[in-house]
């Protein structure tokens, strides 16, 4: 059914939200009936009649896993997400369609005055820090997506790291659309104030069904000054959603935001992480891998804004297409007048599988001023055949090689990840490639 105004008034009424933020949630749904498709990127076939924009929870908001019914426990069990709790995280929230089911922190960082919350619970606790961060930094009216994004939002994650404040071990959020013709739209914020720390891990799925469903979220991260937040997803939706995500940090003086960034699934993805490098001395990194296997388009990269002088950026992007995959790498790097004696560095290499995958490289890289200097590289190869010539001549089969090939490939991305993490993105990308 049509989304409508209506809808917009049920879904703030269910939440109790304050008139705010109703007010700008309409303004949101007049800009997204309003807005037109993006004019670059793939083109997009979305029925946004089919979708369902909203699930009510039947699970109440829990920090116990057992008051969640067995079906939907079960499926975080077999996620693994229970046992990554226990192990290697200092909390976890974990959303089950259009809301967050489960949240828990470790009481060591209640007493550091640490907030992580579902953003649903953030509104309500801390309304008027929620309130100076909110849609500061992503605005409502960007695209079409942002505007959908500002109408229907709900679940998502709400951080706040306190000063001079550093975690033993990550947080985490896990997001699973798990009926048919769904839409999740979660709004994540997280600050991390000055001289503090931050690992925060994203992970995504989905079961496939034969109609579309469409993830459109929206992401504003703060790092002040002398501060540091590395962001981490491993987003392996299926292959009938539309991935369709803005995410964005602005950063302070002597700051650093790290996104590290893993694409193995969906059907159309278009995310494009990026910094804003705000303060003197200001550091962004984007480390990106994207996988794209039969019937997937994978476009994918960075965004790199320098603002302040003596900024320094570094994106790195490997692209892996296969099976009649589309890998293409789209960023932009601009370093303005004002950001004088400023560095930033483009590599992205993309490794094609077969004859009929596909890849492009389409940067945007401009220098405003004439002390600061930005270095762009790109390769595109097919798999070697001398190498698995020499390996397989080693005994070793040739989905095995192709697979050893690959995973040397993108090592640069596994080296950033937690071992866990290292291993499950492994075995993602061997499905991938015996697909191929």
């Amino acid at each position: 059914m049509k989304l409508t105004k209506d809808d917009i008034r049920t879904i703030s009424s269910i939440k109790e939200e304050p008139a705010w933020m109703l007010n700008f949630r309409l303004k949101s749904y007049d800009c997204f009936i309003n807005s037109p498709e993006p004019n670059f990127g793939p083109q997009l076939k979305i029925d946004y009649d089919s979708i369902n924009y909203y699930k009510k929870r039947e699970e109440q908001l829990t920090n116990d896993w057992n008051n969640i019914s067995c079906e939907v426990r079960d499926i975080f069990d077999n996620l693994g997400v229970i046992k990554a709790e226990k192990k290697y995280l200092d909390g976890i929230g974990a959303q089950y369609d259009s809301e967050v089911i489960y949240h828990n922190m470790i009481k060591e960082l209640e007493e550091k005055n640490i907030i992580f919350l579902d953003t649903d619970s953030a509104l309500k606790n801390y309304p008027e820090l929620f309130k100076k961060y909110f849609n500061k930094l992503v605005k409502y009216d960007e695209n079409k997506f942002t505007a959908l994004n500002g109408a229907v939002w709900s679940g998502g994650t709400f951080i706040y790291i306190p000063p001079h404040t550093k975690l033993d071990r990550p947080l985490q959020s896990y997001f699973r659309i798990n009926s048919k013709n769904m839409g999740q739209f979660e709004r994540t914020l997280i600050i991390v104030d000055e001289y503090s720390e931050l690992h925060y891990i994203e992970g995504c799925t989905a079961p496939t069904y034969t109609e579309d469903a469409l993830h459109a979220a929206v992401v504003e991260i703060f790092i002040e000054k002398n501060a540091k937040c590395r962001y981490t997803t491993i987003q392996n939706w299926s292959s009938d959603v539309y991935n369709l995500v803005t995410k964005r940090a602005i950063v302070a003086e002597n700051g650093l935001m790290e996104w590290i960034d893993g694409n193995v699934g969906s059907k159309t993805n278009m995310k494009y992480p990026a910094c804003i490098l705000n303060g003197p001395h200001a550091r962004g990194t984007c480390i990106t891998v994207a996988g794209a296997g039969n019937g997937q388009i994978q476009d994918t990269g960075a965004k790199m804004i320098h603002l302040a002088p003596y900024t320094k950026s570094n994106i790195v992007s490997k692209s892996i297409a296969s099976n009649g995959g589309n890998a293409t790498y789209r960023g932009l790097v601009k370093i303005t007048e004002n950001a004088q004696h400023s560095v930033a560095s483009v590599k992205c290499d993309t490794l094609i599988m077969d004859k009929i995958s596909k890849s492009d490289t389409i940067p945007t890289n401009i220098v405003n001023n004439q002390s600061s200097f930005l270095e762009h590289e790109a390769t595109v190869s097919k798999i070697s055949e001398d190498k698995l010539f020499y390996l397989m001549s080693r005994g070793i089969p040739e989905e095995s090689a192709k697979e050893l090939i690959i995973l040397g490939f993108v090592n640069e991305f596994r080296e950033e990840l937690p071992m866990e993490y290292a291993v499950e993105l492994n075995r993602l990308l061997q499905a991938n490639i015996s697909n191929a």
